[in-house]
């Protein structure tokens, strides 16, 4: 039988240096690099919303910087082990070597502060509003819970907010105990885990928060810094908070600072004044557009008009070429519409020569009743674009594709007009 690995931040989650033996080496194998197993471990693994740490392990007591091998990653198997994973080329000891474990300090604070805060966090939407927690994530770069409501108004989410800060601020202390499972039933935890184990690890913020957990926390709560929530969404258990505590905080309050002022800069503007300018801008670029579209259906319609009335007309229909050289196939498609939709029957064969190149082909549709096209643009424009290696398709009246980069459009419009006219 596998032997647990002793967890020694569950007593210490403010060790980052510890001894430790080989207990198992495992080679790597279908991909997977190779990993050590030890008799006790400071490394924390992914579990529980958390994600790993990292850090090193080094062979012996002499020349631990050539001996040092890196810890990628960090599991926690079903029996109890923690398994550390090294770098694929790392060469694993053998079993019974003794190591020396140093963690990623600055990596084991934030994940401190980050899984703190989010108990401080969960325990204020209860205090709040009665809306517990089902999940937590813990990301590289921000986290987040998910909570059993619809949605939380902007109000909701500031006096959240506040109050976990509140709590944050007057620096309470953070206990961990152990206490058997008839014991826990009693002491009204947030959260009562499944029932799969006779003893369990607590989280108490003094006077705030009781919750079992395996994780790393703080020792009091001054030392999370501060909480800062960012966006919600709407998934499937409810609504998604994310957040972010600490260090964190600090950096990403930064990062939108800067953001901010670049933005104020470009507008000439202070930094209270930039949604008001983004406002404006969106609507006069919307005006804008409008404007241009307008004038991009007239023009359409001006040269439809032209061609309509200068080409000869074949069995009954008029069958017009155009290929546009400075204008992309979305003009391409509304000029061949202009030119179908009229009461003349037309067949419109357009391309455009702009990167990326495509061509658009159309006719006039027949009234209900009426006697059908022979033509069918769909299959034509297959047809035409198969011999270059393009690509489209679409109906009987109308379809569109792409033409391959160095494909010559205006030799592909009249083979088409050839196709018909035969």
């Amino acid at each position: 039988m596998a032997k647990m690995t002793k967890r020694i931040y569950y007593d210490n989650p403010g060790a980052h240096e510890f001894d430790s033996i080989v207990e198992e080496s495992i080679p790597a194998s279908g991909g997977s690099p190779p990993a050590l197993v030890l008799g006790e471990s400071a490394f924390y693994p992914t579990s529980g919303g958390q994600i790993h740490d990292l850090g090193y392990l080094t062979i012996g007591e002499a020349n631990r910087e050539t001996n040092r091998l890196r810890v990628t990653d960090v599991a926690d198997a079903e029996d109890g082990r923690v398994i550390h994973y090294l770098e694929a080329s790392a060469k694993a000891p053998v079993v019974g070597t003794e190591v020396h474990g140093v963690i990623d300090r600055e990596r084991r604070r934030d994940h401190m502060q980050q899984h703190s805060g989010q108990h401080i966090l969960s325990a204020a939407f209860i205090e709040l509003y009665q809306i517990p927690t089902v999940s937590f994530h813990m990301a590289e770069e921000y986290c987040s819970i998910d909570l059993t409501t619809s949605a939380l108004t902007a109000n909701q989410i500031e006096r959240a907010e506040k109050r976990a800060n509140e709590i944050i601020f007057e620096n309470r202390r953070v206990h961990i105990r152990y206490v058997t499972r008839a014991e826990a039933e009693k002491l009204g935890l947030r959260k009562l885990p499944p029932a799969d184990r006779d003893e369990l690890r607590l989280i108490e913020v003094a006077d705030y928060d009781l919750s079992a957990c395996g994780g790393t926390h703080v020792g009091a709560t001054g030392q999370i810094g501060s909480i800062l929530l960012r966006k919600t969404e709407k998934v499937r258990q409810g609504t998604r908070v994310e957040f972010v505590c600490g260090d964190r905080a600090v950096r990403i309050a930064r990062c939108d600072f800067n953001t901010l002022s670049e933005s104020a800069s470009l507008f000439s503007a202070k930094l209270s004044d930039v949604p008001e300018q983004i406002r404006k801008n969106a609507e006069e670029n919307r005006a804008l557009r409008k404007e241009k579209d307008e004038a991009l259906e007239e023009l359409a319609q001006s040269i439809a008009q032209i061609e309509l009335g200068s080409q000869p007309e074949t069995e009954g229909r008029l069958v017009i070429i155009r290929l546009f050289t400075d204008r992309d196939v979305n003009f391409a498609k509304l000029f061949a519409q202009k030119l179908t939709r009229g009461a003349t029957p037309a067949v419109a064969l357009v391309g455009s020569a702009m990167q990326p190149s495509g061509i658009v082909f159309a006719q006039t549709s027949v009234p209900a009743g009426g006697t059908p096209s022979p033509s069918d643009m769909g299959a034509l424009l297959k047809q035409v674009l198969a011999s270059v290696g393009g690509r489209g398709g679409g109906s009987r009246d109308f379809a569109q594709g792409g033409v391959p980069a160095g494909a010559n459009v205006e030799q592909i419009l009249r083979r088409a007009a050839d196709t018909i006219k035969a």
